[in-house]
C-alpha cells in the first residue's frame, strides 16, 4: 500500500473513518479500543475517491501543513454501532492530541453536542477534513442530520 500525503488528502477534501470494537472515556479524552489498523478516507464529488491508509499514518499526518489537524483540530461524531433502543446518542466533538498505542487511540476532546458513556462498545469516529469548519457540509453536521431524520 503506497501512502498517500496530506496534500493529497487535502486536494481531495478526504473525510476519515476510524472503526474500533469498544470506546471509553475519561475526563476530557476518549479511548477507542480494538481499534482497526487502517483509517478509511472518501471524499465526495466531483472525484469520489475512497481509500485507507494505516492508523499509524494517520497520525503522523497530523500536524502537518499549514491547514493540519494540529492547528485546527477536526470535527468528528462519534457514533455507536449498537442497534437497540439502548445505544448512546452519537456526539459531535473537536479531536486534539491523539495518541496510539498499538490497538487503540486515545484523543483530547472537546464535546460539542451530546455526551460520551464512560464505556461502550463498537463504535467509528467520522473525522472531517484537514481544515474545514463546522458546517452544513461537514460530516459532523450530515450525521446529526440524519441521527435526527431516523427518530
Amino acid at each position: 500500500m503506497s501512502e498517500v500525503t496530506e496534500q493529497q488528502l487535502e486536494e481531495m477534501d478526504a473525510l476519515f473513518v476510524q472503526s474500533a470494537t469498544g470506546v471509553s472515556s475519561v475526563n476530557d479524552t476518549i479511548t477507542l479500543h480494538g481499534l482497526s489498523s487502517a483509517t478509511l478516507y472518501f471524499s465526495d464529488r466531483p472525484k469520489r475517491e475512497v481509500g485507507h491508509l494505516s492508523s499509524a499514518h494517520f497520525v503522523d499526518l497530523w500536524d502537518e501543513g499549514e491547514n493540519s489537524f494540529k492547528v485546527d483540530p477536526p470535527n468528528a461524531v462519534l457514533s455507536f454501532l449498537e442497534l437497540d433502543d439502548a445505544a448512546p446518542e452519537d456526539a459531535v466533538v473537536t479531536l486534539s492530541e491523539p495518541r496510539l498505542d498499538k490497538e487503540s487511540i486515545t484523543y483530547k476532546v472537546n464535546v460539542l453536542e451530546g455526551s460520551i458513556p464512560a464505556q461502550a462498545g463498537h463504535c467509528s469516529l467520522f473525522i472531517d477534513t484537514f481544515g474545514r469548519p463546522l458546517s452544513p457540509v461537514s460530516v459532523a453536521g450530515v450525521r446529526r442530520r440524519e441521527r435526527r431524520r431516523m427518530r
